[in-house]
């Protein structure tokens, strides 16, 4: 069964996936980046770090008790503990454009290890998610996981805002998340 803490009483925006993260520092920006824009956080062991409450203080990740997160001992726990949901599975070696699919809240944007991205039994299996890039130039190998993730996260918010998901704050420096 899979440990959660849950910061947040409304639907998550999104769920961005940690396929096996190695580096605590991409996973720290990460869930940063999930606080501010109301999304939650799975993490799928092996982690290459510890979270506990004292690496987290000690790392200074005061935003951390605010992150949704939950953590899964396995890719068969996660894909068990999350039954029907929509995955986004991020590959450089992906065909598709992040900026040529459609976002939809409750999605499940997944993310490889740093060293080795997502394991080619998930890519090849289409009943797993959609497998899909950023796109760069040609013999390029990848970019940090965490930009990545940032710049997902950011394209689903635009979608959002121009479907009416979301709205702009009056200063239009913020969003509102509003019922989804």
């Amino acid at each position: 069964m899979p440990l959660r803490h849950s910061a947040t009483p409304r639907p998550p925006l999104l769920s961005i996936v940690l396929h096996q993260p190695e580096i605590p520092n991409n996973t720290g920006n990460i869930g940063r980046t999930c606080v501010a824009l109301g999304s939650a956080l799975h993490l799928i062991h092996p982690l290459g770090f510890e979270v506990s409450e004292k690496a987290c203080r000690r790392a200074g990740l005061d935003y951390w008790p605010r992150l949704a997160v939950t953590h899964h001992e396995s890719w068969g726990g996660y894909a068990g503990a999350t039954p029907g949901v929509r995955r986004w599975l991020f590959t450089a070696r992906a065909t598709a454009s992040v900026f040529d699919v459609e976002f939809a809240p409750g999605d499940h944007l997944v993310f490889g290890k740093e060293s080795t991205g997502l394991p080619a039994n998930l890519l090849g299996d289409p009943g797993v998610g959609t497998p899909v890039a950023l796109p760069m130039l040609a013999g390029e190998r990848s970019l940090n996981v965490a930009t990545v993730v940032c710049v997902a996260m950011y394209e689903a918010v635009r979608q959002f805002l121009a479907r009416g998901v979301v709205r702009a704050t009056p200063t239009g420096g913020g969003i509102e998340l509003g019922p989804i």
